[in-house]
């Protein structure tokens, strides 16, 4: 399991939340049942704070890419998935200062 995020010494960007290790607890005890649900809970409590909502996103294409080093095919789709899912939200729903947060900070 991937607790560490380091997003941080190899980007710069300091995590706010603790978004990216609620993933790996999801992970490591329930598996995918556990990130749906970790995602939908993270997703309807968050949506309407841009900080928070693009870090989730984040921490979703960050795990992707763990898994697919990892070879979890898996895995890899379910937060691909997700990630996209998310993603196309934030287009269709972030507007103006929180549509250019959401680019600037996920370039």
């Amino acid at each position: 399991m991937y607790n560490h995020w380091s997003i941080q010494e190899l980007t710069g960007y300091v995590p706010k939340t603790t978004f990216y290790t609620d993933l790996g607890i999801a992970e490591e005890f329930g598996g995918v049942n556990a990130i749906k649900d970790t995602y939908d809970r993270v997703f309807e409590t968050w949506k309407d704070d841009v900080v928070f909502i693009t870090e989730f996103c984040m921490a979703l294409n960050w795990k992707a890419w763990e898994w697919a080093d990892r070879d979890n095919q898996e895995l890899v789709e379910l937060y691909s998935n997700l990630w996209c899912k998310l993603d196309n939200w934030l287009f269709d729903n972030l507007k103006n200062d929180d549509l250019d947060y959401y680019l600037r900070t996920t370039d």
